[in-house]
């Protein structure tokens, strides 16, 4: 388990979507992202303590409340704006996961001659980052993460596959990704794990991530392509 702390202000917007959700969007706080997502965490349970929630959900800087039979009105928005605007993002615990990961993705040579660069250098610039798990999403299991270094941000594929396998290990855009599930998508693949991310029969956790954690990809063997 490790620490973050961070004394950044942060100010967002309460809005009222309907009787019973409340939004706290934070996107208007200029600033580095993944502080901004840090107060998030922090922010979300600090409320999960102090109100009686059916769900609350984290995403891309905002956090949404969704609320049973409590009646949204000038008191609780008042009591929600208090909490926010006096919290701050620190001492928040998150878990720091090593990913084994077989660098045999049937993208790899493409991504890396996009960059100029050798597979090898491919590998150990993904492989080198501490990547932060922003939120989840698109599928259970999914973690969107912050990190990935932008000498290796590469544009999505022109003709998405109808199926990418579980376990696929992707880098789209700005971001990089483990699939889950098998699902359609338009990242590019750059390796495999064999590492479960997601399980139903688990109702304590059924996700392995969970926002705030830590994940670093660990080369196993070098673009060998026979492993999976």
């Amino acid at each position: 388990m490790s620490k973050n702390v961070s004394t950044m202000k942060i100010k967002p917007l309460i809005s009222i979507v309907n009787n019973n959700t409340v939004l706290i969007d934070a996107t208007n706080n200029a600033g580095n992202t993944l502080q901004i997502q840090k107060y998030i965490w922090t922010l979300a349970d600090k409320l999960k303590r102090n109100f009686e929630c059916i769900d609350l959900v984290p995403a891309m800087n905002t956090l949404t409340l969704y609320f049973d039979a409590l009646i949204i009105d000038d008191e609780c928005i008042n009591a929600i704006s208090y909490i926010c605007n006096n919290t701050t993002a620190g001492n928040f615990t998150s878990r720091k996961h090593i990913i084994e990961t077989h660098y045999n993705g049937e993208d790899i040579d493409t991504v890396a001659k996009y960059h100029n660069m050798s597979v090898e250098t491919l590998i150990k610039v993904h492989s080198n980052a501490i990547y932060h798990v922003l939120f989840l999403g698109f599928q259970p299991g999914f973690a969107y993460l912050h990190g990935l270094c932008p000498s290796i941000h590469t544009p999505r594929r022109s003709e998405p596959r109808l199926k990418v396998p579980k376990g696929a290990i992707a880098i789209g855009a700005t971001q990089t990704g483990i699939y889950p599930a098998d699902s359609p998508g338009g990242w590019h693949i750059i390796a495999h794990t064999t590492s479960s991310l997601f399980d139903i029969t688990n109702d304590a956790r059924p996700c392995l991530f969970e926002p705030g954690d830590t994940i670093q990809f660990k080369p196993i063997g070098l673009n060998d392509k026979e492993q999976l």
